[in-house]
C-alpha cells in the first residue's frame, strides 16, 4: 500500500508499505477521501497543529472510508462499513479531561497529526473514533464531518439565539459551513463577508441572505444598509488574519458575541479594542477542535440538513499531496480533497 509521509520542512514522501493489521480494538479502513485542512497547511509550513507533529507522518485528518477489517473485540462494525473518522482521542485523566474539558487534554494525540491518517490509501485506527455513514451518504461527504463537527463546536459557543444577526467573515469551506449552521440555529439573517466573487454566490446558495465585498465595501456600513442596524449580533471569524480579526471587532452590535473560530499563525497579534470592548460590553471567545460533536456532525450530513459537496472545487492523487495542499491555499478554492485511490 502506498503512504504519503510528511517528512518535515515541506517535504512529502510516497511510500510503499506492507499492509498493516489491525489491534484488537482497531479497524483497518480503506481510505475513500480525505480533505486538506488549514491545520495541514500550518504543519507544512512548520507550525503547530492540534498536537504536536514528528515526522515522518502522515498527515489528513479529515477523513471518510470503508472498513476493511475489524480487530477481535469490535463490535459494531463489519468489513464495507461506510465511517467517518474523529481524529482526536484524549487521554481521559487529566485535569481537564476530568473537568469537562477535554479538547485541552494534556496528552491529546491525533490521527493524521501525531498518528499516521488519511493521505494514505489505507489507515488504521481505533475503533472507539469511527462513525458509521449511511450508505447513501457520498463518501466524499463524510469527509467532511470533522470539520462540520468543529463548526457545531463554535456554534455552541456562539450562543445564536433565535431572530439573532449574525455576520460570517470568510466565505472558505468552514465560513460556509458556518453559515448553514447559523441559519439551522434560529439567525433570522446571515450575512457573510468575503472578497472573491464565486465565493460570496455560492454564500447565498447555501443560505446567507446577502454578502459583500470587505475590501470594496466598507464592513459597518454594509451590515447598517442591509440590516438597518448598528452591527451583528454574532460575529464569527473565519479567516485567521489581523485585518478579518479588526472587522470582527468593528461590526459587532453591543452586547454581541464574537466568535474568533479561524486557526491563525502562532505569531499573529492583534491590539484589542478594550474602550470598545467595555462599552459594548462584548463577549469574545475561541473554539478548539471538536469535543463530543462528531456524532452531531454525522447526523446533520445524514440526514441531508447541511450542504457540503458544493464545497469541493478540486480533487487531487495521493501522488499530488503538495500540490493540494498548495490549492488549498489559494483564492480558487473551496475545499480541496486527496483522494487516495483516483
Amino acid at each position: 500500500m502506498k503512504k504519503m509521509f510528511f517528512m518535515g520542512e515541506e517535504k512529502f514522501q510516497l511510500q510503499q508499505v506492507p499492509m498493516p493489521v489491525p489491534g484488537p480494538d482497531e479497524l483497518l479502513v480503506r481510505n475513500a477521501a480525505c480533505g486538506v485542512c488549514g491545520t495541514d497547511i500550518h504543519i507544512f509550513h512548520g507550525e503547530p497543529g492540534s498536537a504536536e507533529v514528528v515526522p515522518p507522518v502522515v498527515l489528513g485528518h479529515e477523513y471518510s472510508g470503508v472498513v476493511e477489517e475489524t480487530g477481535k473485540n469490535v463490535t459494531g462494525f463489519k468489513k464495507g462499513d461506510h465511517i467517518t473518522v474523529d481524529p482526536n482521542i484524549y487521554c481521559g485523566v487529566c485535569r481537564f479531561c476530568r473537568g469537562g474539558k477535554k479538547q485541552m487534554c494534556e496528552s491529546m494525540e491525533a490521527i493524521g497529526v501525531t498518528r499516521d491518517g488519511g493521505f494514505a490509501e489505507y489507515s488504521v485506527i481505533p475503533a472507539s473514533q469511527a462513525f458509521l455513514l449511511n450508505k447513501d451518504l457520498d463518501l466524499e461527504a463524510g469527509a467532511m464531518a470533522e470539520p462540520l463537527a468543529c463548526c457545531i463546536h463554535g456554534i455552541d459557543l456562539a450562543n445564536i439565539r433565535a431572530g439573532d444577526t449574525v455576520l460570517v467573515i470568510g466565505g472558505g469551506a468552514i465560513g460556509l459551513l458556518m453559515v448553514q449552521l447559523a441559519k439551522l440555529s434560529g439567525a433570522s439573517k446571515v450575512l457573510l463577508s468575503e472578497p472573491v466573487a464565486f465565493r460570496r454566490q455560492l454564500g447565498e446558495q447555501l443560505g446567507a441572505d446577502a454578502s459583500f465585498d470587505p475590501i470594496s465595501k466598507n464592513p459597518a456600513e454594509e451590515i447598517q444598509r442591509l440590516t438597518g442596524l448598528q452591527g451583528a449580533d454574532v460575529v464569527i471569524e473565519c479567516v485567521g488574519k489581523t485585518a478579518a480579526t479588526k472587522q470582527a471587532f468593528e461590526t459587532a452590535a453591543k452586547g454581541a458575541t464574537v466568535l474568533l473560530f479561524s486557526v491563525p499563525s502562532v505569531e499573529a497579534t492583534y491590539q484589542l479594542p478594550l474602550f470598545e470592548v467595555f462599552k459594548k460590553e462584548l463577549v469574545i471567545k475561541g473554539s478548539f477542535v471538536n469535543p463530543d460533536t462528531h456524532a452531531r456532525a454525522v447526523e446533520l450530513l445524514n440526514s441531508g440538513k447541511v450542504q457540503v459537496k458544493p464545497l469541493f472545487t478540486h480533487r487531487f492523487p495521493l501522488e499530488e499531496v503538495e500540490k493540494a495542499i498548495e490549492m488549498q491555499q489559494s483564492a480558487e478554492s473551496v475545499k480541496v480533497l486527496v483522494i487516495p485511490h483516483c
